[in-house]
């Protein structure tokens, strides 16, 4: 189950998420350009490495000065492949514009750096012996998911669900969709617990820290609904109003 559309109308340009899905690409094709030696030696700086921190190499070499926890924040700007990029960027598009619309651009820049930061946090404190590098901006954007999910719980997304070769289209509420996907990370991210440290895959934490932060930050950090401009109704995505309702229904503000 994948979305591809929110019902959710926007009074301003998602500046932010734009400069974002830009500045991911430009890094992924650098670390393209770079040679497999290269390559190996830019990810050793600057994706998060948890032993380093909280396992058996923080005795071997501490961290000692501040960007030696630069890993935190730079993780989370690097990807593993097209696929990784591809599917994080427009896992962004989907749900951001919104949130990025009800927060600001700047309050917007800020939480998803802290949501990510947190992602990270969680990663490297749950897996404190994984000498894997951690690497892509999916724990900042599962912020985003919670964020947008407790601002719009009722608004409608419409997801392709692939049956064998054909696509199936549907529209649930986000709520819904956010209930089936935090489980779907809940249930590995426990089992992931017990392999071991050298073992790779998905970043299971950083998604459950991430959709968190977001969650527990909205209220502190959204902005109060004086500062929207005025909604006009011709603005509306296929009817609905800026709270995701239809404009059959419901009131137009959130």
């Amino acid at each position: 189950m994948f979305p591809i559309q929110d019902g959710v109308a926007t009074r301003y340009p998602p500046l932010i998420t734009w400069m974002l899905i830009f500045l991911n690409g430009m890094i992924f094709m650098f670390q393209a350009s770079l040679s497999p030696p290269v390559l190996e030696r830019f990810l050793a700086v600057f994706a998060l490495i948890p032993a380093r921190y909280f396992g058996h190499l923080a005795g071997v070499a501490p961290p000692h000065t501040l960007f030696d926890y630069l890993p935190f924040f730079s993780n989370m700007f690097l990807h593993g492949s097209w696929i990784h990029l591809i599917l994080n960027m427009w896992t962004l598009w989907i749900f951001a514009p919104a949130v990025e619309d009800r927060l600001g651009s700047m309050r917007f820049l800020c939480f998803y750096l802290l949501c990510g930061i947190a992602a990270s946090l969680a990663h490297a404190v749950l897996n404190a012996h994984s000498v894997v590098p951690a690497l892509g901006a999916s724990g900042a954007i599962a912020g985003v998911i919670g964020c947008y999910v407790r601002l719009f719980p009722l608004a409608r997304l419409v997801m392709v669900i692939p049956v064998f070769i054909f696509p199936v289209f549907v529209e649930v509420y986000a709520i819904f969709f956010a209930f089936f996907w935090f489980m779907t990370q809940i249930i590995p991210g426990v089992f992931s617990l017990l392999l071991p440290p050298t073992t790779g895959g998905i970043a299971w934490w950083a998604h459950i820290g991430g959709f968190l932060a977001g969650w527990i930050l909205t209220p502190l950090i959204k902005r109060s609904e004086r500062t929207y401009r005025r909604f006009y109704a011709d603005e509306g995505r296929y009817g609905f109003f800026p709270n995701g309702y239809r404009s059959s229904g419901g009131s137009p503000w959130v």
